[in-house]
């Protein structure tokens, strides 16, 4: 099969298609820090987050039978482990961890996870906003 040219008219167009590819990229490539993920759950709850809702939710099962305590620790400062399978998990609060909380993608897909796995559910933004307030509240 022979590869396909461009025709002038794609031609003309394909700096501006890179340039918009790239910033797409960039943009889902932005580190973030857990305060501007904080205010993003916040914002979309339209609520103050409460770290001690967070910390309520994070150690209390939810009509199942994990927690997410229950891998990561009832204090989650220290290296946790998952609660079938062993693997180690490092430490969730950022104090503790610096690397925790930094990139969008990398967060929604463990909470998707995580809390399908304690709730059966997704978390909501409110729910997230307090667990990850709660967090930002443990120190060294």
């Amino acid at each position: 099969m022979q590869p396909k040219h461009l025709t002038t008219h794609q031609f003309k167009y394909l700096p501006r298609a890179l340039l918009v590819a790239s910033a797409c990229l960039a943009v889902a490539a932005h580190a973030a820090t857990p305060q501007e993920l904080l205010a993003t759950y916040s914002g979309q709850a339209q609520a103050p987050a409460s770290p001690s809702r967070g910390q309520q939710f994070f150690t209390n099962t939810h009509g199942g039978e994990w927690s997410c305590a229950s891998c990561h620790g009832a204090v989650p400062t220290k290296g946790g482990k998952h609660a079938s399978t062993g693997k180690a998990i490092t430490p969730l609060a950022p104090a503790f961890n610096p690397e925790r909380f930094t990139d969008p993608a990398k967060v929604e897909k463990w909470f998707r996870r995580n809390c399908k796995d304690v709730l059966t559910r997704e978390c909501t933004a409110a729910e997230k906003a307090d667990v990850l307030a709660w967090l930002l509240s443990l120190k060294p």
